[in-house]
């Protein structure tokens, strides 16, 4: 393990994110909301930091490892969460306790969306755009974590892009080609960020909300500068807009780079998982609006309108809001929850399982079906046209133990803090999937929960961002020998 290094990295990664505090200071100082100095404190004390953790490790240089990887990844969301939790502290509005500062923190850069904060609307302007720049920011982070490192470090069947995403050379180091494919992603990422941004500004929203909900749109996070979300602005424009760019920013960003390099689309259909993505969206949309319309919920036309809207927002685990989902009737509220369990692709700022674990899942269960029937018959598992080795499917359901058995192990230490059922399984599901509005006491904010349940909740966010076994093996002694 390469410490030095890693603090190195650590410093330079502080004294870096510092400087995204200068663009809220901007707006305080343009809109004069008073919130200017929780901005200048903020940026000194984590450019002070930064530098202070550099400065005596500065002229170390060692290839780093794999073991090195899975450190820095589970401090680049830590540290930042906690540091960048200092402006909601600071600032008078919101004035946020220690604890509900950092479950804001973590919840923006995880892209989760789940939130602590009521009167949305009454907050300083500067403080509403941090929110949405700690999601953006946060969604850049997690494209490269999952197209150019977690490929790498195999984790839970992500090995399977090593091959077919733009990404590192197949060894244990992590090597400058990283440094490539981040830098065409972010050409990706941007690009998708201002044609969001120019699509809400063109469609009617003020420039600010504009460029502020393409940030938490294209990052797959869901805050908004409303407390009513979208459903603020009531326009059939902008939501179609918003659904565009919802369904393609929960797209494997490996698919992404392709069109982008080969200028061609054709090879999104021709893809196992977008294929199935789009059919599961499709089909929970139709039964959605099948229900709305039975139940006389809404008309024909507004039934369309909110199923579309909020299939596509909590399925790619957004958390967009146009209407309240919690309390539509029959079994849709559960129907669409559970759809966030599948979430974006992978390679994407969607969170979830990924809907290519869930394929391979059923796949596999599929072929287990098939053996009952020929139990001699050698039946590969196949994506497309190419048979998945059984490392990789064992992988996927290792992942999907780990995940439930996780889950469950939250769920029991909610409910243990005095939650009922409904709120702790919501609660869990929404911050483990990174999907934000959950049901019961969390279908709106989670402003009311205790401390220790916000605390669990926070590592609920980080094993669901950090595809739970990155964080999970900091704790193995293995880990840690020589």
């Amino acid at each position: 393990m390469h410490f030095k290094v890693i603090l190195r990295i650590l410093g330079i990664l502080l004294m870096i994110f510092s400087l995204s505090l200068l663009p809220p200071l901007a707006i305080s100082l343009i809109y004069n909301d008073g919130a200017d100095l929780a901005f200048i404190s903020g940026f000194l004390i984590t450019l002070i930091t930064g530098f202070l953790i550099w400065l005596p490790v500065q002229r170390v240089r060692k290839d780093l490892r794999t073991r090195d990887g899975f450190l820095i990844t589970v401090l680049f969301w830590v540290v930042l969460g906690l540091f960048g939790s200092f402006p909601f502290m600071l600032a008078e509005s919101p004035g946020l306790s220690f604890v509900d500062a950092v479950f804001e923190s973590l919840s923006g850069l995880t892209t989760t969306g789940a939130t602590v904060i009521t009167g949305i609307d009454y907050l300083p302007e500067s403080v509403l755009f941090y929110r949405q720049q700690l999601q953006w920011l946060g969604g850049m982070g997690i494209i490269v974590l999952a197209v150019a490192i977690l490929p790498m470090l195999g984790i839970g069947g992500m090995q399977l892009y090593r091959a077919e995403t733009p990404g590192p050379v197949k060894d244990s180091k992590l090597t400058p080609r990283i440094t490539e494919t981040a830098k065409a992603l972010w050409y990706i990422y941007l690009s998708l960020t201002v044609a969001c941004a120019l699509g809400y500004w063109l469609a009617g929203m003020s420039l600010f909300d504009a460029v502020s909900h393409s940030f938490s749109t294209v990052a797959i996070g869901g805050f908004s500068t409303h407390d009513a979300s979208i459903g603020y602005f009531d326009s059939v424009l902008i939501e179609t807009i918003c659904v565009a760019f919802m369904v393609i920013s929960a797209v494997n960003f490996g698919l992404h780079f392709f069109a982008w390099r080969q200028r061609t689309l054709l090879h999104y259909f021709s893809d196992p998982e977008f294929r199935f993505y789009l059919f599961t969206l499709g089909s929970i949309t139709l039964i959605t609006l099948f229900v709305l319309v039975v139940t006389g919920t809404y008309g024909p036309e507004e039934s369309l309108r909110k199923a579309v809207f909020e299939v596509v927002s909590i399925a790619t685990t957004t958390g967009f809001a146009t209407a309240d989902f919690a309390h539509w009737p029959v079994m849709l509220p559960f129907l669409l929850f559970v759809c966030a369990f599948a979430g974006g692709c992978a390679g994407s700022t969607g969170g979830g399982m990924k809907v290519i674990r869930i394929l391979l899942i059923l796949k596999q269960g599929y072929r287990e079906i098939q053996r009952l029937v020929h139990p001699n018959a050698i039946i590969p598992v196949k994506l497309g046209k190419k048979p998945i080795s059984e490392k990789v499917l064992e992988a996927v359901w290792g992942f999907f133990s780990v995940y439930l058995i996780v889950f469950v192990v939250m769920l029991i230490s909610l409910m243990a803090t005095g939650l009922d059922q409904v709120t702790a399984w919501s609660a869990v599901g929404a911050t483990l999937n990174n999907l934000g509005p959950g049901l019961g006491e969390v279908a709106v904010h989670y402003g009311n929960l205790n401390d220790t349940a916000k605390w669990v909740l926070c590592i609920a966010m980080l094993l669901g961002r950090l595809e739970v076994f990155t964080l999970l093996v900091l704790f193995t002694p293995a880990f840690w020998r020589r």
